[in-house]
């Protein structure tokens, strides 16, 4: 490896400490300072500096890299080509994973890009086209979804709603989400429960979740 793509490389491993470190940092002080974020980080307050000269630059690094795990995230659950409610399932599970991965970030709306949003709404669009809704907004769909999967997610683990054909509390958050959001977008919930088992078998035969994913809490 020649001199310049060993200073590139070096650059590329100190930006993913420096965002995993804010990651990490800023989920449990929300203000702490770039000081703190170089010294958990365990780099010179200088390069950090050097890199993200503001707090501001910093948050849009972290929304950036959020943006293209949401990107990965649509495409992996296939939202344009795979039977909706599978899609849905695909897409819930790997966003529960970013909200345990990306607990600071996850809170930053400049993530949510045009290109993100239009992928929800195609896949709301696609729902409704196939009969497992009525509403007819994507986008009014979509913002019910966000809105539903924050709430969920808060649900403590012994919550008598997660009640579920599972003892994982994360596969019974998404049973809850997406039963929930059938039903207030004028679907029936009972097209989930009946049809559940077959969605999840087929969700399960398809590709692992991403190592680009499941590593995304380390950079």
């Amino acid at each position: 490896m020649g001199p310049s793509r060993r200073i590139r490389a070096d650059a590329e491993r100190n930006m993913a400490r420096i965002l995993d470190a804010a990651e990490a940092v800023l989920a449990l002080e929300p203000n702490a300072s770039l000081e703190r974020i170089a010294d958990a980080a365990g780099l010179g307050r200088a390069t950090v500096h050097r890199r993200f000269p503001s707090r501001t630059a910093l948050l849009d690094a972290l929304a950036e890299r959020l943006t293209q795990r949401y990107l990965l995230g649509l495409a992996e659950a296939r939202v344009k080509t795979a039977p909706p409610l599978i899609a849905l399932y695909r897409l819930t599970q790997i966003v529960f994973s970013l909200k345990l991965s990306h607990r600071f970030a996850i809170q930053l709306t400049a993530a949510l890009t045009p290109a993100v949003l239009d992928g929800l709404d195609l896949l709301f669009a696609r729902l409704r086209d196939a009969g497992a809704i009525t509403a007819a907004d994507a986008a009014w769909c979509r913002q019910v979804y966000l809105a539903l999967l924050h709430e969920v997610h808060d649900l403590p683990a012994d919550s008598p709603t997660l009640a579920s054909s599972t003892t994982d509390e994360t596969e019974s958050k998404v049973d809850l989400l997406i039963q929930t959001t059938l039903g207030a977008l004028g679907g029936s919930a009972t097209t989930w429960v009946h049809q559940a088992p077959a969605h999840t078998a087929e969700a399960s035969n398809s590709d692992p979740l991403p190592q680009a994913l499941e590593d995304s809490g380390r950079g």
